[in-house]
């Protein structure tokens, strides 16, 4: 079963960042975001809740590295997989 879940969107946003030479607060600062947007603390509730990027997050990210939905989605799946993320273009 291939479901969309927490750990895998972040792995892909991870993964994107790497991609493209860069930290998670590089990424977030490329797309014009609060450079702690994707720190790794952020990505949970002080209540432990898991707290996903949003898809205006997601969008402003691949408008900046110019990387397609399609890209994004490839890494979800990869990370699904357990897979690395696929070579740089």
């Amino acid at each position: 079963m291939n479901r969309l879940t927490h750990a895998r969107v972040w792995s892909a946003i991870d993964a994107l960042a790497r991609r493209y030479g860069l930290s998670a607060s590089g990424l977030a600062k490329r797309a014009g975001l609060d450079p702690t947007s994707f720190n790794k603390s952020k990505r949970v509730t002080g209540k432990g809740r898991p707290r996903w990027p949003t898809t205006e997050s997601i969008a402003k990210v691949l408008e900046a590295t110019g990387a397609t939905f399609e890209d994004f989605t490839q890494l979800v799946t990869a990370a699904a997989r357990g897979a690395g993320p696929s070579p740089s273009r």
